[in-house]
């Protein structure tokens, strides 16, 4: 029992120390840039067409949500007559 986990231990470091390693690109010095612009946009839209479209969904699922909660409010505050 004890052989198995220790020849288990020996396949497992071995796979994954020789497993081959990624190698990406640094982008943070062009996000950076990006970021630290002046140019009169908000930071939250600086990434691009994906940021505006998250920021408008996010608006409308806000606004949407509280029109429903005001809606939902005022249907509970004047309850049905009963006949």
């Amino acid at each position: 029992m004890l052989r198995n986990l220790l020849r288990f231990h020996q396949i497992a470091q071995r796979t994954i120390s020789t497993a081959s390693r990624r190698h990406f690109e640094n982008k943070v010095p062009e996000k950076q840039k990006l970021f630290q612009e002046d140019n009169g946009i908000p930071v939250h839209l600086k990434g691009g067409v994906a940021d505006a479209l998250l920021y408008r969904a996010t608006m409308v699922l806000t606004v949407g949500g509280t029109a429903y909660a005001i809606y939902e409010l005022a249907k509970a505050s004047f309850p049905k007559k009963q006949d």
